[in-house]
């Protein structure tokens, strides 16, 4: 039970104020700009699209520096936006295959058509502060001709139509489970998570939806849990993709569909050894992940988590977290878990003074019952 906070509303408006100063910091600094922290925090912009499960850098920019660089807050003002919007359909799923790919690896197969497409990552630099950064040092290096070896961004840029799946040699030798997409029983309907309430059992695609959308921190826990041991599922990386897919519409006047635009977009599939069941041979199982953006992490371990989620696809016994459909559906959404925590702020008391008395009573109580134990305990012989 809450009760209303009288006489405070003067104290709330001075706190807007002194969160719009703190958020602005010192006057003589050049403020940060929209294009900015779209250009120079990407990383943080995609994954606030990508939780926020709205696909605009700029407004997910704007979040952010809205919310002094809290990410879960911008993800909570984006998806507060969201809901303001009309929806006028549904596009056509997207075509991974025929994605612009800027980075394209594999873990399986050192050797794959099309080779290795490293991209711009961190996995090969040292984790050492550039303290050159602090002195603008990102232009004395771009002025410095260390990025001679570059080519131009088109040319970076390749057709992933000439660049099949790597899963595809596994399923030449019939070594790994048919594409998740031609064993789907109703290929017609895809759920949709913003609009229909959350049902246990699930089918995938809504397991899916509720993981891209997940707090990066609690899905990424929940794979390295199923790695160490409290899991069954420690796969291998069968190929993992960012680059631009073209997004499709169809109108009802037209009929047909037409290209409304490109978005970035992280795709991860997961290999995972299965030693087979009653009903299954011994094959290698997937496990998906795709988010907005360059979410390469997030995409990983989504991957991973949605191949525990699918256990009882294959007999397996649900024993550890990340295999528990509720568990982990019913706790990874940051926004909300960030509500039920920070409400612990509003006043309560009237709450707190009912468990007041009850502790003050049975402490009394205690202290009632303690001379008769005594007397007891004395007349034990």
């Amino acid at each position: 039970m809450y009760v209303a906070v009288k006489g405070g509303e003067k104290a709330i408006d001075n706190a807007h104020a002194l969160l719009a100063k703190d958020r602005r910091g010192d006057l003589n600094t050049p403020e940060l700009s929209i294009a900015q922290i779209k250009g120079q925090m990407a990383l943080a912009v995609n994954r606030v699209m990508s939780e926020g499960a709205l696909y605009d850098p700029d407004l997910a920019a704007l979040a952010l520096k809205q919310a002094q660089g809290d990410v879960v807050e911008a993800i909570f003002l984006l998806r507060a936006y969201r809901t303001t919007l009309p929806r006028i359909g549904y596009s056509e799923p997207i075509e991974t295959k025929t994605m612009q790919a800027r980075r394209r690896i594999s873990a399986t197969f050192k050797d794959i058509p099309g080779g290795q497409l490293l991209g711009p990552t961190y996995d090969y630099t040292h984790r050492l502060l550039d303290f050159s950064l602090a002195a603008d040092g990102d232009q004395t290096e771009l002025q410095s001709g260390n990025l001679h070896c570059l080519q131009k961004p088109n040319e970076i840029t390749t057709d992933l139509s000439e660049l099949p799946r790597v899963t595809e040699i596994l399923n030449q030798e019939g070594l790994i489970e048919s594409s998740p997409s031609s064993c789907n029983p109703d290929k017609d309907h895809v759920g949709d998570l913003t609009r229909e309430p959350l049902e246990h059992p699930s089918r995938r695609d809504i397991r899916l939806q509720n993981l891209s959308r997940a707090d990066e921190g609690f899905v990424l826990a929940l794979a390295y849990s199923s790695q160490r041991g409290f899991g069954t599922t420690h796969p291998f990386a069968g190929e993992i993709r960012m680059g631009d897919v073209e997004i499709e519409f169809t109108p009802e006047e037209l009929g047909f569909p037409i290209v409304i635009g490109q978005i970035t977009v992280s795709e991860c599939e997961m290999i995972t050894q299965f030693t087979g069941s009653k009903s299954q041979p011994p094959q290698f199982t997937r496990g998906y992940g795709l988010t907005f953006g360059y979410n390469e992490r997030k995409a990983m371990a989504m991957s991973v988590v949605d191949r525990s989620l699918r256990a009882d696809e294959f007999d397996e016994p649900r024993t550890y977290p990340a295999q528990d459909e509720e568990f982990v559906l019913g706790h990874s959404d940051n926004v909300e878990a960030s509500g039920f925590l920070q409400h612990l702020k509003l006043p309560h008391y009237v709450d707190f003074q009912g468990e007041l008395v009850n502790v003050r009573g049975l402490r009394a109580k205690i202290k009632q019952d303690a001379p008769n134990q005594d007397d007891q305990e004395a007349n034990t012989p």
